[in-house]
């Protein structure tokens, strides 16, 4: 449910709501906080919350370091982990500068251009995600190790698959804040688990994500454990994947996935950087069904994106190559502009390759692009990309791309 500022004001005086916490991401994605008490609610709205920006990673230095944060009423959600009595409630908000005026490194704020550019093309973009992530055990002081959970394999069930009850809790909880999984499975990894939610608006997508990641390490620690996303845990196991789902619908009625695809997969290698920001990522591609090289080919797994056997509202693609440490907001944006690129430009599609690519043999391999082998490739080609100077503040690109 969407919340005008009115109704958010009436919920917290009536439902002992005691914190607000006023939710934002830093550029690379890590979701931050401030709680106010409801007695600041109005100044809020009106005026935002000041912080120190000096202090959250990509947002400058001391010497102009005042940012403030202004709550979105219409993401307002209760934390049904916290106390019954004295609710904790969460907005997201954007950031601006105390003159009002937005902060260019609000990646949300990004997400929501790219959103009206798409309108104004005449075309509406939806996103599904599906996160892996592994499950490890806390030693004798709470700290995290590298021991997985279990030792199941790919949709194994209990009693081999021990991940079971804590997806279901995670599924629940979901479901308490308005956000619809579809379904949940043990993944290859030990340890390893999935669980993807129903498609949705770009920017409810991107929140879902953010909200989605608190969940799971916020139920895996209660269960006694760690939550890790990063895209290469165990190096001798699968990575972690943040597969990404679109689909589109066009005012005339027109199919364009073709050319969304198709923008995509020109874009990519230069869009890498910001999908894929960890040095891990790079040990991920190629392994385990992660991909390498440029490509497409219906339901095939060991491509870049696979178009899955689907009809009607649930035709889309899957693009495989980001993982969970990219800023969703951020991964949204490009991939909508990479789309609007390739629908403008009208772009063929190339010829779709139906083989396996991990076993492939070098002939072939040798006439496919492949995405960038290193970190240090992939912010080059950001850097020389004409595509991300247009699309993404030069002040994010130089934090991506350690200028």
């Amino acid at each position: 449910m969407k919340y005008a500022e009115e109704e958010v004001k009436q919920y917290i005086s009536e439902d002992d709501v005691k914190f607000i916490r006023l939710a934002f991401c830093d550029v690379f994605g890590r979701q931050k906080n401030i709680s106010i008490m409801p007695t600041e609610l109005d100044r809020a709205f009106a005026d935002g919350i000041a912080f120190d920006a000096s202090s959250v990673q990509g947002y400058g230095d001391e010497t102009h370091s005042d940012l403030f944060l202004k709550p979105d009423s219409q993401t307002l959600m209760a934390l049904p982990w916290r106390p019954e009595h004295g609710k904790v409630v969460r907005m997201f908000s954007e950031v601006t500068y105390p003159s009002g005026e937005i902060y260019e490194c609000d990646t949300r704020y990004l997400l929501k251009k790219a959103i009206r550019d798409a309108q104004k093309a005449g075309v509406s973009f939806y996103f599904g995600a599906e996160q892996e992530f592994y499950l490890f055990e806390l030693d004798q002081n709470g700290a995290a190790t590298k021991k997985p959970y279990d030792h199941a394999g790919y949709m194994d069930i209990a009693p081999d698959d021990k991940g079971e009850n804590i997806r279901r809790e995670i599924c629940l909880t979901l479901e308490q804040m308005g956000i619809r999984p579809e379904s949940s499975h043990h993944e290859g990894g030990p340890g390893q688990n999935e669980i993807d939610f129903r498609y949705s608006d770009p920017l409810t997508a991107a929140d879902n994500v953010m909200t989605f990641q608190t969940i799971v390490k916020t139920v895996a620690y209660r269960n006694g454990l760690c939550a890790d996303f990063t895209p290469k845990p165990l190096e001798e196991e699968p990575g972690n994947g943040f597969h990404i789902n679109v689909s589109i619908k066009s005012d005339g009625g027109a199919d364009h996935l073709h050319h969304v695809v198709a923008g995509i997969l020109d874009k990519i290698a230069e869009m890498t950087v910001f999908l894929n920001p960890s040095e891990a990522s790079y040990l991920r591609f190629g392994h385990s069904r992660a991909p390498r090289y440029i490509s497409w080919s219906s339901e095939n797994r060991s491509q870049l994106i696979r178009i899955p056997a689907a009809r009607g509202e649930y035709r889309r693609a899957e693009l495989r190559s980001p993982d969970p440490m990219a800023n969703p907001y951020l991964a949204f944006a490009l991939i909508i502009y990479a789309g609007l690129y390739g629908i403008q430009k009208e772009l063929t599609l190339p010829q779709a390759v139906d083989q396996n690519l991990f076993k492939a043999d070098a002939d072939l391999l040798a006439h496919l692009q492949k995405l960038p082998d290193s970190l240090a490739e992939a912010r080059l080609l950001a850097k020389q990309s004409t595509f991300i100077a247009k699309h993404v503040p030069q002040a994010v690109v130089d934090i991506y791309c350690k200028k």
